[in-house]
């Protein structure tokens, strides 16, 4: 029985000929993967919603217009309709996923009250939806060079900009997007 290294804590960047438009030019932090397969946010598609929409929706206050202005991501397809907030791990909420020692994964509204009140983690991101894979499914896609992946940091999930984490995620592997061929092989 073959063994697969587990995805957990790594950011999957999309090749650039990448098909499906829920996933061109995306970077997808994987929280979980196992056996039965995959689940990952993707971390740099903003919607139009900002935070203070969504907390206003939910009938809470945001404190403030830093908190508010911020804008809410499209995690991915699956569950629209469901919110995740990724953050820094020095915050425990209920139903909290350990994603790796810097980062968590919370599912429960808990987090989103202490944004409100302002007692919310020093980092996070809130995204609506997230993507998923079958068991076996994300290792045939990395087979089938659908996706680069490198460990996800701190400062690429948290602090660098939306429209320059596809880039700079590829470029901590020494790749220049913009010179690959949107087409993939095998040596």
């Amino acid at each position: 029985m073959e063994t697969t290294r587990s995805l957990t804590n790594q950011l999957l960047i999309a090749m650039p000929g990448m098909q499906d438009p829920n996933f061109s030019n995306t970077v997808t932090l994987i929280c979980e993967h196992n056996g039965d397969g995959a689940l990952g946010i993707v971390i740099n598609r903003p919607l139009s919603l900002s935070l203070g929409g969504l907390l206003e929706q939910l009938e809470l206050n945001a404190p403030d217009a830093g908190i508010g202005d911020a804008p809410v991501l499209a995690g991915g397809p699956v569950g629209t309709e469901r919110g995740f907030v990724l953050h820094n791990a020095d915050s425990d909420f209920e139903n909290s996923l350990t994603v790796s020692n810097h980062i968590k994964l919370t599912v429960s509204r808990d987090i989103l009250d202490a944004m409100a009140r302002g007692d919310g983690p020093d980092k996070s991101l809130v995204a609506l939806g997230y993507a998923s894979w079958e068991g076996g499914q994300l290792e045939n896609e990395m087979l089938a060079n659908a996706w680069l992946n490198v460990p996800a940091t701190e400062s690429l999930v948290f602090d660098t900009p939306f429209e320059k984490r596809w880039v700079q995620a590829a470029d901590t592997l020494g790749i220049d997007l913009s010179l690959m061929s949107p087409g993939a092989g095998h040596a």
